[in-house]
């Protein structure tokens, strides 16, 4: 999380859930078979993280993952950043200096964000791409940064230029698990996996970390997302399938609706398995199948892991508009009384209609009353706007789950969006209360 220091509890965070693909809103392609999470890295890649005293628990803080075995295509890349007006140094920097389609390594580092610092921020993190680059024999500007933790704390350069020194001696092709415990703060648990992808020209391997737990907005949610695979993927065709993606997964997520300063998410393709994928084929349907599982799975874990979370919820909003679709959505996910009402199991689905009106405003679709459509778990709680006839106790039933599922029909038809959030706890506001003291 781009805000804070360290995992909750200044303990260690747990390992990756088994299997993967857990959740009821993913469906893991018939193609793609879930690895060990301790299956290592795809082919071409090695990774590493250590402890250079940025936490003050000891845990790694910095971590380096490298593509140095290319197949005979050559590394390709994509990266996105945050969408917000107040990026971090090294989302400026990155965004600046690296050839964004050819990255051959990231560089990150939690404990601290590096963000609101400056020039001096600027300055601190060329030195470490600078220094990343030296250690591992390639460009600066093929080093992606990555900086999560406090905001407004300068970089503690020396540290850092120590860890890279470190990593750089004990680079591994296993090495996904020292790198994810190096890039987490408030995570509660390791979100990564390894994948195995069947496709027509031949098996590739698809791995990923990802961390993040609070400072989550549906407009690309707080998050590092790194992954990798030994498949050859030419640079525009890694471009667009990181851009629908992301659009599918990251985007859409929601723990307290509130947009990190250093989002960053890449796909470095090795080539080293020698399968090529070439545009518009089957392999790049299913390919980008897979990609797309991986990356809902691991935005649906960012959101079960929403600092304090217990529950966590889909809302899936039709109708006409897509732009009254999508505030709709965002309006019901980032609601507090609509995300407290999901942490008490309560079904008081008047509050999504109270968060429905505010959003769209006084003149609803088409003036005056908003005749909406209301599902929760199925069970219908609202015809046109007006509530209907229905079990209560099966609906309170219902809502007892880890996962639930709000329908939202509004005038119209062709359009469709959804956004997937955490609840609001007593924990979460503890957490935040008592973050930088």
């Amino acid at each position: 999380m781009s805000g804070g220091t360290e995992v909750r509890g200044d303990q260690a965070a747990a390992g990756p859930p088994h299997p993967f693909f857990g959740s009821r809103w993913v469906d893991a392609p018939a193609h793609v078979r879930e690895l060990s999470p301790d299956a290592g890295l795809p082919a071409g890649f090695r990774a590493a993280g250590v402890a250079c005293g940025i936490k003050p628990s000891g845990n790694p803080d910095v971590g380096l993952l490298v593509c140095d075995a290319p197949g005979v295509g050559g590394v390709s890349s994509a990266a996105r950043f945050a969408d917000t007006a107040a990026p971090a140094a090294p989302v400026m920097l990155s965004r600046e200096r690296c050839t964004l389609s050819a990255l051959r390594a990231i560089l990150a580092n939690s404990g601290c964000a590096n963000a609101a610092t400056g020039k001096r921020g600027m300055e601190d993190a060329a030195k470490t791409q600078g220094a990343a680059a030296i250690a591992l024999g390639i460009e600066p500007s093929e080093v992606l940064l990555g900086s999560t933790g406090g905001i407004s704390d300068y970089l503690p350069v020396e540290n850092v230029l120590r860890g890279i020194l470190d990593a750089s001696r004990q680079l591994s092709q296993p090495g996904d698990t020292s790198f994810q415990q190096a890039i987490q703060t408030t995570d509660a648990f390791e979100k990564r996996a390894n994948l195995a992808v069947s496709l027509p020209s031949g098996e590739v391997r698809l791995s990923a970390q990802c961390k993040g737990a609070g400072m989550i907005s549906p407009r690309f949610a707080t998050m590092f997302c790194f992954v990798e695979t030994d498949a050859q993927l030419a640079p525009e065709t890694a471009e667009l399938l990181l851009s629908v993606c992301l659009k599918r997964s990251f985007d859409r997520c929601s723990v307290d609706g509130q947009l990190s300063t250093n989002d960053t998410a890449a796909l470095i393709c090795s080539g080293a398995s020698g399968v090529a994928i070439a545009a518009e084929s089957e392999d790049e349907l299913r390919f980008g199948e897979a990609l797309d599982a991986l990356m809902r799975q691991l935005a649906i874990l960012m959101v079960a892991d929403g600092e304090g979370a217990g529950r966590i919820a889909r809302v899936v909003v039709r109708g006409g508009e897509d732009a009254r679709l999508e505030i709709a959505a965002r309006a019901i996910a980032n609601s507090p009384l609509v995300k407290a009402a999901l942490h008490g199991a309560d079904p008081n689905w008047g509050r999504i209609v109270q968060a429905l009106g505010g959003a769209l405003g006084g003149g609803g679709l088409g003036g005056g009353h908003l005749p909406l459509d209301l599902y929760i778990e199925g069970i219908q709680v609202c015809s046109a706007g007006a509530a209907i006839e229905y079990d209560q106790n099966a609906l309170l039933e219902a809502v007892q789950g880890k996962e639930i599922e709000y329908d939202v029909i509004l005038p119209g038809d062709g359009a469709e969006t959804e956004v997937f959030f955490s609840d609001l706890s007593h924990e979460y506001v503890t957490i935040n209360a008592d973050y930088t003291t």
